[in-house]
């Protein structure tokens, strides 16, 4: 199976050089390079915008001449007056899940705004993608000054409505355990990681977690263009797992995920 990739980005970063502003272009080379299939993309602006709304319609105009591979994941903003019809445009642009960055957005990730935006994508069927951190703590510039999400906070919104489903990306081993071993197996089930910044061998956090957790609550994602895709691939290879696993990995469990509640 060609791996889907759910946590990829185009557009510029205020905070320093991206290869050629990350364009479509730029990003299907890549996906191409290392035999990715399909990409979830966001706009990387729409994470600092107060309003990401111009941002989303940015985003929508580059990856619509290639909607066959990537499918646009828009940014919205809970603490927006136009929450609602923003929903509503991620919609109808077919968006397969959207992104809150309220750690960005001056909102508490496990506050009231977040509650209702979380709930009102379980009751339209998106998942709603949570971003762990941007960039490793070691390359931030001084003015990026967002704090992590934090790990209660996703029980709190998994728990606060049972159609909520959260894609959690650019978690570590430390950030998953905190969250799954504190879940129910249903609030479990509507939870699913990435693999970007999960180490390979030979630390092979993802292999213990891949045991504990269970192979099945895992997606495949690089995070480019702030991260190196290469590593994602190159861990997969390295972990030397039964094929049936990484088909899984690489788009299996995205696709009963989704069709689970959605």
């Amino acid at each position: 199976m060609a791996a889907t990739d759910i946590a990829a980005f185009v557009g510029p970063y205020p905070y320093r050089y991206v290869q050629q502003a990350a364009t479509a272009d730029w990003l299907l080379l890549q996906m191409d390079r290392l035999g990715i299939a399909r990409a979830w993309v966001g706009y990387l602006p729409s994470i600092l915008h107060k309003d990401p709304a111009l941002g989303n319609a940015a985003l929508e105009e580059i990856v619509a001449p290639h909607h066959d591979r990537l499918l646009p994941t828009p940014t919205l903003h809970p603490g927006r007056p136009r929450f609602e019809d923003d929903l509503n445009a991620a919609i109808a642009m077919g968006a397969p899940a959207v992104r809150l960055f309220p750690q960005y957005q001056g909102l508490d990730p496990a506050g009231a705004e977040m509650r209702v935006a979380t709930t009102a994508l379980g009751v339209a069927g998106l998942p709603a993608v949570l971003t762990v951190r941007i960039e490793d703590a070691r390359q931030r510039h001084p003015a990026d000054l967002a704090p992590e999400f934090p790990a209660a906070a996703v029980r709190t919104l998994i728990r606060n409505d049972r159609d909520v489903r959260l894609l959690v990306v650019h978690a570590d081993r430390a950030f998953i355990e905190e969250v799954h071993f504190g879940l129910t197996p249903d609030e479990a089930g509507r939870v699913l990681w990435d693999i970007s910044w999960l180490w390979g061998p030979p630390e092979d956090h993802l292999g213990i977690l891949l045991g504990t957790v269970g192979h099945e609550r895992f997606a495949f994602g690089t995070g480019m263009p702030l991260r190196i895709p290469d590593a994602v691939v190159a861990k997969l290879d390295l972990s030397d797992l039964p094929a049936a696993v990484r088909d899984d990995i690489e788009g299996g469990n995205l696709e009963r995920w989704r069709g689970r509640t959605g």
